[in-house]
């Protein structure tokens, strides 16, 4: 099936690209691992006419938005990412309009219609900078709300959080730190900013999946307890074979980044289905509010 793979690929001058939760074998198959914003702005830099992304709907979304002249396919339909959804752009209009001198930073896991509602996106990188570059001293923070609670506590600024959550790194707990860390005592904790205020209390760095593969390169730690989706070790694992990485929690499992496999990579090659596409009118306002985000130093 892998050689099928590579020869189609040849073919359909296809590149694929794999977030950093996929399962082990699409993350060997892909041309490049890593976070949702990475490979989004890989994919508007790569000459290759087709894409196959493998990982969650707003990925493949903001790849067409950065991308509209290429061929975006999401080998899985049903691949979404719950958060995304968990604000609709009507809800966000209402919430404006209880605050019209905030501005909205929206978090690129979002949908490409709350992205068109939103002034700047942000990631879970440069989420801090994101809001301290604004004028304003307010900011509605979507979807988020553990996100936003970690921005709140780096800025001046009056941070309104929307109450959406990531299932897996809201599932997280305080106990489960201080249980790892009985285990591996010798261990770094490393966890995602989606992680709940009183997890992020116990732990010694916070980072987003790229700034935790930055880390653990840099460190001189041999042992890293990592609080993010069980999928990333595979990629720490494979980069760091001299070091040890243990999950914060077995059952840090993000459900829909796990339906896709080598079977439904080799069938979006030969179909170019299900493709993904945004209407040009959204695409073109949540866009600007991507390519602003870009601007912001980090």
């Amino acid at each position: 099936m892998i050689e099928e793979i590579l020869a189609l690929k040849k073919e359909r001058r296809a590149v694929i690209l794999a977030h950093n939760y996929q399962i082990p074998s699409v993350q060997d198959v892909a041309d490049l691992v890593g976070d949702s914003l990475e490979l989004s702005r890989a994919a508007a830099r790569l000459d290759e006419g087709v894409i196959v992304f493998c990982g969650v709907d707003f990925m493949a979304e903001t790849a067409a938005i950065l991308s509209p002249q290429k061929t975006v396919v999401l080998p899985v339909k049903g691949a979404w990412c719950p958060m995304a959804h968990m604000i609709t752009p009507d809800q966000l209009r209402d919430l404006k309009a209880l605050y019209p001198d905030a501005a909205i930073v929206c978090y690129v896991n979002s949908t490409a219609e709350v992205k068109a509602e939103s002034d700047i996106c942000c990631t879970s990188a440069n989420g801090v900078q994101v809001v301290n570059s604004l004028e304003n001293n307010q900011v509605i923070f979507i979807p988020d709300r553990n996100l936003a609670a970690y921005v709140a506590r780096h800025t001046k600024k009056q941070i309104i959080p929307w109450d959406g959550y990531c299932y897996v790194h809201d599932h997280f707990t305080p106990d489960e730190v201080r249980a790892a860390r009985a285990l591996h005592p010798g261990a770094e904790v490393l966890v995602h900013p989606e992680c709940r205020p009183d997890v992020i209390d116990q732990a010694d760095f916070v980072y987003s999946t790229a700034g935790m593969g930055r880390h653990v390169s840099s460190s001189a730690a041999r042992e890293f307890i990592i609080g993010t989706e069980v999928g990333m070790i595979y990629r720490l694992v494979k980069e760091n074979p001299e070091k040890q990485f243990y999950p914060l929690s077995e059952k840090a499992v993000c459900q829909n980044m796990k339906k896709t496999n080598l079977e439904k990579v080799l069938r979006a090659l030969q179909t170019l289905e299900p493709r993904v596409s945004v209407p040009e009118d959204i695409a073109a306002r949540a866009k600007r509010s991507i390519e602003r985000m870009l601007e912001v130093k980090v």
